[in-house]
């Protein structure tokens, strides 16, 4: 009988331990399955950020490093410079990327690092108690603004990937979403071309990933997606923001 659906081999044996609906799971299949296809799993180094991301080196059969608060892509760096037949990706959630590391990641976008960057936005702080995070909706309640994040105070949502589409460093850049199978399957076509970007040493490469956080948001994994389609996508457009081959259907 052929097999039509296996574990990836970048996966490891372990059993996941996010919270039920968390979509972690599925982004790191994804990495997973794009690093089997292109058959760079024994060349292919990760760098681990803070937050509930940190437990990724856990799931990846793959070397991996560990960064403190917001260093992942400084790490990456270094990891690529020294070894750069390697391919090097760093997996961040909003807290890490966008608050504690914005320095980070735009030099290393503005340097045109040879790293790929995934970076996972659901909108707070998922670990340490749903925090405002910088990239909190206006008028969301978080566990800091109980009221709801008032623009007025904490200012407007941060939009990581049309600022970093102004840097010349960037190879490719994109936005996509957890959300249904359609655009699960648009998520892993990004994933693969921001990779392969590496791999033509074209530069830079991130793609943000809309997820959810049913715990912190206070909902069920069902309501989440729902939540995260009404709410999220409104507000973070989908879509490509650079290539170097041109805007092509994710």
């Amino acid at each position: 009988m052929k097999a039509v659906f296996t574990r990836p081999q970048s996966l490891t044996e372990t059993p996941m331990h996010y919270c039920p609906g968390c979509t972690h799971g599925v982004a790191h299949r994804l990495v997973a399955e794009v690093l089997d296809e292109l058959g760079i799993r024994g060349r292919t180094i990760g760098v681990a950020s803070v937050g509930c991301s940190v437990f990724a080196y856990n799931y990846f059969n793959v070397d991996f490093q560990q960064a403190a608060h917001g260093r992942a892509p400084a790490v990456a760096t270094g990891i690529k410079r020294v070894l750069p037949d390697r391919v090097v990706f760093t997996y961040q959630g909003d807290g890490d990327l966008a608050a504690i590391g914005t320095a980070e990641i735009v030099h290393a976008a503005n340097r045109g690092e040879q790293i790929t960057v995934i970076f996972i936005n659901n909108a707070v702080y998922g670990m340490t108690g749903g925090q405002m995070a910088p990239t909190t909706l206006p008028g969301m309640r978080t566990t800091t603004t109980p009221f709801g994040r008032d623009v007025r105070v904490a200012g407007h949502p941060l939009h990581v990937a049309e600022m970093l589409a102004t840097l010349k460093g960037v190879a490719y850049l994109a936005r996509v979403a957890l959300c249904g199978v359609a655009h699960i399957t648009r998520a892993k076509r990004a994933i693969r071309k921001a990779f392969q970007a590496q791999l033509d040493g074209k530069g830079f490469s991130l793609v943000e990933v809309l997820s959810t956080c049913p715990v912190t948001w206070g909902l069920s994994p069902i309501e989440a997606v729902r939540w995260l389609e009404a709410n999220m996508l409104p507000a973070y457009p989908l879509g490509e923001f650079v290539t170097s081959e041109g805007k092509e259907r994710l």
